[in-house]
């Protein structure tokens, strides 16, 4: 069985997360212990305790989901010799995953990565003020169909990006509140079968995020990155890249421009891959493989139940 292993994005996190797999492994506690110390926080209580309005605020979100991903990594390893390097034919992350993907192919270092995505999540949240920016997902249009609404929308004034193609039929648009709102109204004029706000505190993968990677080319130019092993499918261009100076260009481009998560899958596919293993919060990534291509399997591992599953299956 050829897999990749892929790391979830933001909307996975839940209050109690990483709760059993901390209990059940100490190598998973050491990896939240790890994190919390490069953020001289205590993320991992409240990715356990919350409180929800405090986890679901994109600058705690996103190294907490890394957290629980990385920690995942590490008990495969340690329990059944498992690694990132031989286990997987790529590795991939849908929008901060990324950075979870590039962390377990040893690209980046853990505690480097918790900093990098603390920041990213900051500079976000800085770059459009709560309130000014949405995002909506269009259902049952395809991505032609989902540009050109976006385009409409925008020549009506403010911007409307398609910042993520999920799944067939499932994309998400990405702006001004106003520009989003307008993207919803027209979707059903194209014959979408409906849309839905998303629970966001900034429009993420469109135009208005330029500031964010103006910060994240900053941040970046002083991180070390090593050739990840194996190979990321990168967001950006749904294709292999391994060469550390190009995944830096990637990463900064990545915060203004679409997530091409069905190409990338599909990309997977030519290249051989039968079953993407998603490892961390949630089964969002597992739950759209089949949306995307028939013949692929997914799978989730973010407990000690799963954990077992997994590696008695190998």
């Amino acid at each position: 069985m050829i897999r990749a292993f892929v790391f979830p994005g933001q909307g996975s996190q839940q209050v109690g997360m990483g709760r059993e797999l901390a209990e059940a492994f100490p190598s998973a506690r050491e990896v939240f212990e790890e994190i919390d110390d490069a953020l001289s926080q205590k993320l991992f209580r409240m990715m356990v305790e919350g409180p929800e309005s405090e986890l679901v605020l994109t600058e705690n979100a996103q190294p907490a989901l890394m957290a629980m991903s990385l920690a995942v990594v590490r008990v495969l390893a340690v329990e059944g010799q498992v690694t990132v390097g031989e286990g997987a034919a790529f590795v991939a992350g849908h929008s901060l995953g990324e950075y979870s993907a590039l962390a377990a192919a040893g690209a980046l270092a853990v505690a480097g990565t918790a900093r990098l995505l603390k920041r990213r999540g900051q500079a976000m949240q800085r770059a459009v003020p709560v309130g000014e920016g949405a995002m909506a997902a269009l259902l049952g249009l395809s991505v032609a169909d989902a540009e050109a609404v976006a385009a409409a929308a925008t020549a009506e004034g403010g911007v409307c990006d398609v910042a993520n193609d999920n799944s067939e039929g499932q994309v998400v648009v990405s702006g001004d509140k106003d520009a989003v709102g307008r993207a919803v109204e027209l979707a059903k004029e194209k014959g979408g079968r409906r849309s839905i706000l998303l629970p966001v505190s900034a429009p993420f993968h469109c135009a208005r995020m330029r500031p964010a990677a103006d910060e994240m080319a900053e941040a970046l130019e002083k991180t070390a990155i090593l050739p990840p092993r194996p190979a990321l499918i990168a967001n950006v261009t749904a294709a292999p890249v391994d060469d550390p100076a190009e995944i830096r260009r990637l990463l900064v481009a990545q915060v203004t421009a679409r997530v091409r998560w069905r190409e990338s899958v599909l990309a997977m596919k030519e290249r051989g891959v039968e079953e993407l293993v998603e490892l961390g919060a949630g089964k969002v990534l597992a739950g759209m493989v089949r949306r995307i291509d028939r013949e692929m399997s997914g799978r989730s591992i973010g407990a000690p139940a799963d954990v077992e599953a997994f590696l008695e299956s190998l």
